[in-house]
């Protein structure tokens, strides 16, 4: 969008249009715009050189409340991600033990159906859990999450059960 950087433009759909999963079709290859476009609450990052297929798939797994990253855009957020020290997680963790381990799970980029496998749970439960971990933690995408569990260090060899 001319004159409008892509921050700039999630965060002002998410406001006229709460709820909504905004994809960013680009071609930015850059590691601060992808991070700062999912910071900004975009449920994925597409580059547009991205094949047909892959491109509807990744609709309909937005759609289902997935989150998205072109394959050549992953190593650079994780290297985004690293590039900033671990923030402290607040002094009373709001997340339970199961929602820790969801979590961390979101971090790796599981899927409501791969979590309900792994922890044994109904994919309606997952959902639950996920939408708890967004509502407490005040962020409004699963990338959100990902970079929030990222940022704080959690992951499933860190988790300590309270």
């Amino acid at each position: 969008m001319p004159g409008v950087s892509g921050r700039e433009a999630v965060k002002a759909l998410a406001e006229d249009l709460p709820g909504t999963r905004v994809l960013m079709l680009t071609v930015s290859e850059d590691a601060d715009d992808l991070l700062d476009t999912l910071h900004a609450g975009a449920a994925g990052y597409l580059l547009k050189n991205i094949d047909a297929e892959y491109f509807v798939d990744a609709i309909r797994r937005a759609a289902a409340g997935d989150s998205v990253v072109s394959p050549e855009m992953t190593g650079k957020l994780v290297a985004g991600l690293k590039r900033g020290a671990a923030a402290p997680m607040p002094e009373k963790d709001p997340l339970s033990a199961r929602e820790r381990e969801v979590l961390a799970a979101l971090a790796r980029g599981a899927s409501n159906k791969e979590l309900a496998r792994e922890f044994d749970l109904a994919e309606s439960t997952v959902k639950i859990h996920v939408q708890n971990i967004l509502r407490k933690l005040k962020l409004n995408s699963r990338v959100q999450a990902a970079v929030y569990a990222v940022e704080h260090g959690i992951s499933k060899n860190n988790i300590k059960n309270k």
